[in-house]
């Protein structure tokens, strides 16, 4: 990974497209009186996921229903934390849930619920990802994972051929992953690439609370139920590889629809560092929409299939991108440029599957590493 600010863009011809749009929605938001923030619906989003993920568990703990039934209630957990992390922790963090710093730190911090360190996130995903979309080496969310390739950039494997099959599994496993060892991973890359720019002390500091907030995290959900309410140790442990392979799965799914689709660019800096490109037209030729018009999911993901107005806009609450969304397609179709999407979620599945495929079979697979 390069260092945080060798890369940057160069808006030459002085495109106006992102000051005409961000004061058109600026002036939707004063003209209707409304905060860019969370609303009563929000609050209310916020209580019932947090319920979905605490109250099954203590309702396992309390009663100890038959395995069947408990690994249900694990699932259910799992649904939860996507909810969690697409709606109430990725808007805090985003400082988008609140006007007040302490109610997005608070609320930033359910992330914790999760088992994942909210600095590392903040550093891999509002500084990487969300400055550098689609950006090889500087978008973390788009580095190849393990037997997955997710750019046109990256060195192409024989196994790669299958990836459109097995990737899922892989997606499975990243909140586990993130659980385990993700974060620790990180706290070495980050701090080396210059990405964290912490003190050595707040960095002593920050690893002694990474390391303790994952003891309790293993604490909670393996010795309490076995030592205090004597769980079998194997239902638990099936349980929660369960919930987390239904969170990583719904998160990283969901994530993809957004980047790794057809019609989406990945440039390349050149060799000053420099994508002579407009940020904002950036986004939105790296960023595609789907099922705008799906209520349930637009609620359950956290208006995350509204990706083009979060990239531009990451600072409103998501509750406000169906608002938006007509306001940025005009605009960027008066601007004569691209608003991608894809109309179900169907389609935009398939147009993930599709690109799996592609970034497969490249190059040709005579020059394919095996």
């Amino acid at each position: 990974m390069k260092q945080k600010g060798k890369v940057r863009f160069v808006n030459k011809n002085k495109n106006q497209f992102f000051p005409t749009l961000k004061k058109r929605v600026d002036d939707y938001f004063t003209e209707q009186n409304l905060s860019k923030h969370a609303d009563s619906s929000m609050v209310l989003k916020t209580v019932v996921l947090l319920c979905s993920y605490i109250l099954p568990f203590i309702f396992i703990l309390l009663f100890n229903p038959p395995f069947a039934i408990s690994l249900v209630l694990w699932l259910v957990m799992g649904l939860g934390i996507g909810g969690i992390g697409m709606s109430i922790m990725h808007d805090a963090n985003h400082g988008a849930y609140s006007s007040n710093p302490k109610v997005n730190d608070w609320l930033g911090y359910t992330l914790n619920l999760a088992g994942g360190s909210v600095l590392n996130w903040k550093l891999q995903h509002n500084v990487l990802h969300h400055m550098y979309t689609n950006v090889v080496p500087m978008d973390e969310d788009i580095q190849d994972r393990l037997v997955v390739r997710l750019s046109p950039h990256t060195k192409v494997r024989a196994i790669h051929r299958f990836q459109w099959i097995y990737a899922f599994f892989f997606y499975g496993i990243l909140t586990l992953y993130w659980v385990v060892l993700k974060d620790f991973v990180q706290f070495v890359t980050f701090t080396k690439s210059g990405v964290n720019t912490q003190t050595r002390k707040e960095n002593i500091l920050m690893l002694l609370k990474l390391i303790v907030m994952k003891i309790i995290y293993f604490v909670i959900f393996f010795y309490v139920p076995v030592a205090l309410f004597s769980i079998p140790f194997s239902e638990i442990l099936a349980g929660f590889l369960l919930m987390h392979f239904t969170a990583g799965l719904v998160l990283t799914v969901i994530f993809q629809l957004a980047h790794t689709v057809e019609g989406t660019a990945h440039p390349l800096a050149n060799e000053a560092g420099v994508i002579e490109n407009d940020w904002a037209i950036h986004q939105l030729q790296t960023t595609v929409n789907f099922s705008r018009e799906n209520k349930w999911l637009s609620w359950y993901v956290g208006g995350l299939n509204f990706q083009v107005e979060h990239h531009l806009f990451p600072r409103i609450c998501h509750v406000h991108y169906p608002a938006i969304a007509p306001i940025v397609k005009q605009t960027a179709e008066e601007f004569g440029l691209v608003y991608m999407e894809n109309e179900t979620f169907g389609s935009a599945l398939q147009s993930h599957i599709n690109t799996l495929q592609r970034f497969g079979h490249l190059p040709d697979w005579n020059e394919a590493i095996g």
